[in-house]
Formats: structure tokens, sequence, C-alpha cells
């Protein structure tokens, strides 16, 4: 299969597209042409013997024709992430590709750091309600049944208190059995949602819903902003342009409209980059202070990947705090579902051994 056949829900990992800005960076600091590189590239992924769709060739043909990594990317744009494919054409033109691939690798490390950090916050939960569905479900539909009809056999079933207990803890274990089964439902159409042209409302639903999440999403958001920035400013970019390439690499509707706010401040009203910032909301007071300083001292893109550090730890951090939260809950729910639906069996037994 060619790469120029590839759909836009193929673009590489950000890992792989780390690696392979790490692969070119080295290749350009060795003094190796770009065209040999890239053909080292195609000629390895050939040799292997899989399905597995394989980018380089048909990005080998292209560069073999123009001599551009930029160009070649361009004509297969539906597979490359578009925010790097600008920053490949920038690093072309100034003569700085080499140090532009080396800071887009340490960008697409951080996102995949929070991509899988994330995923865990998602999965972890997802699974084990998917388990607690399928224990307790069990335990209703086989194992309780034949402990009924054992007690029945005893004389207990038919009695008040026995039957009642019963009664209570096969309620109990449906009502948790649904709720869960249906909490379970909706995380996954919101994760089916989070992939369609409806992400951005099912987003401000769940940040309107969960601060925990609005909380996380602007930390995000903040990251990004700032990762992106510092690679754009170190690599020799004013801020306005910055700026202006900044909203092809966020994924949210609400950065994208702060950066707006940043940049329009700056454009229309001619404020300082530092000011703008502050009325955008984006970053808090503390790191508002911070770039200030930076910008005052000649160090702004240092300052700024720095603070891109922080937000990527804080976003990390709140998501294993999530993790946390939801792990020990959902395992003492399980706890007392099974201790009730356990016990309604097991009083009414004891009581008939207790008689004999």
């Amino acid at each position: 299969m060619a790469f120029g056949a590839k759909k836009k829900n193929q673009i590489m990992s950000s890992e792989e597209l780390s690696s392979f800005c790490d692969q070119i960076a080295l290749m350009l600091s060795s003094g190796m042409t770009l065209r040999d590189g890239i053909k080292m590239l195609a000629e390895d992924e050939m040799k292997e013997k899989d399905n597995k769709v394989h980018p380089y060739t048909d990005l080998y043909q292209v560069v073999d024709e123009t001599g551009s990594l930029y160009v070649a990317m361009k004509e297969h744009e539906e597979s490359w992430p578009q925010y790097m494919i600008e920053m490949v054409g920038i690093g072309e033109q100034t003569g700085r590709l080499e140090d532009i691939m080396i800071s887009l690798s340490t960008y697409y490390q951080r996102e995949g750091r929070i991509r899988t950090a994330a995923m865990s916050a998602i999965t972890y939960p997802l699974v084990l309600g998917v388990m607690m569905v399928v224990i307790i479900g069990i335990l209703l539909w086989r194992v309780l049944p034949v402990f009924r009809r054992v007690l029945e056999s005893l004389g207990v079933g038919a009695s008040g208190s026995g039957s009642l207990l019963m009664r209570v803890g096969t309620i109990v274990g449906w009502a948790v059995l649904i709720l869960i089964a249906l909490v379970v439902v909706i995380a996954i159409v919101i994760m089916i949602l989070m992939k369609t042209k409806a992400k951005d409302k099912t987003l401000k639903f769940l940040k309107n819903l969960f601060p925990q999440v609005r909380k996380l999403t602007e930390q995000l958001s903040a990251s990004r902003v700032a990762g992106i920035l510092g690679l754009m400013l170190s690599s020799g970019f004013p801020m306005e342009n910055a700026l202006e390439m900044a909203p092809a690499a966020l994924a949210d509707q609400e950065s994208i409209d702060k950066v707006e706010i940043i940049r329009k401040k700056m454009k229309d009203e001619g404020e300082t980059f530092s000011d703008a910032l502050a009325q955008s909301g984006l970053f808090a007071d503390f790191h508002n202070r911070m770039l200030k300083v930076g910008a005052a001292s000649g160090h702004e893109p240092q300052v700024m990947s720095k603070i891109a550090s922080i937000y990527e730890e804080q976003v990390e951090d709140g998501l294993d705090r999530l993790i946390s939260i939801v792990e020990p809950t959902l395992v003492a729910l399980l706890s007392v579902v099974i201790g009730a639906i356990l016990l309604s069996v097991m009083l009414p037994m004891a009581a008939v051994l207790s008689s004999m």
C-alpha cells in the first residue's frame, strides 16, 4: 500500500514522529544528505515483512525529485501533522532544519507522554468497570440462583427473614450492575465522540460537569501553547509569527481562542506579549511573572520551555491523582456489592446450620 493512500487517521503516533525527527536531526548533524537519509529509512521499511503501512517510501520519491522534505510532506499532508509540515518548511527556509527537528522531537516526546498518561487514566477505570459488570453479572445470573434453590430446599427461602435478605442482596446487585454498565457505556460513547466533529462540544460538556477535567484540559492547553511558542522562539521566530502558527498544533477551540486574544491584543492594541498573556488567562499568574522576567533578561524561549515542562508534570500528576481516586473507589464498591450479595445468602444458611 502506498504511503500516499494513507488516511488522515493513520498519522504516526507521537512516539514515532519524535523518533523520525531524531533520525533526521542525526543525519543532518553527521553531514548526510537529506536524500540519502530518507532513502535509508525507505530501504529499512521495505525489508519489513508485514502488512503495516510504511510512510518513508513515497516520502523518498518526492525528496529524490525535489530535494525538499517540506515539499514531500506537503504532497502527503494527510499523513503528517500540519504543524510539523509548517515547521519543517520554516526550517528549510531559514537553514535551521536540524535545530527545528531536535525541538520537534522534544515536543512530540512530551505529547506522547501526556497521551499515554491520559489513555491510562481512561482505560484502567474502564477495564475495571467492565470487570465489575462481569463479576456481578455472574453472581446474579449463576451463583445466586443456585444458593436460592439450596436454601429453598432447606425451607429457608420461604421464611420472612431469609426471603427478605435474598431480595435485598439481589436488588442491590442489580442496581449497581445497571449503574456501572450505564457508566461504562457513557464512557465508551464519550471516547467515540472525542474522535468525531463533536469533540469540542463533548469536551465542553465534560468541563462543565467535572471541575477536575476542566483543570486538566486547561493545564494541557497551557503546556501545548508554551511548548509550541518555546520551540518557535528558540528557532528564531518573532512572537507575532509564532502566535499565528500556534493554533495549527492545538486540539481544542478554547485554547485556540485564547491564543487569538493574545495575538489581537498585541497587534491591534499594541500591548506587550506578557500583558496580553496575563489578560488571556492561559497561564497562571506565577508563570506570567516568570515569563515577564525571562523576556526582560532575554531568556524568553528557555522560560517558555520550562513552563511547558511544569504544566506537563502537573497534567501527569493530575491524571495520576484521578486514577488513585477512581481505582480504590471502584474496588471498594465492588467489595461492598459482592459482600452484600454473599451475606444475603450466607446469613440465612448460617441460621439453618445453627438450628441443627
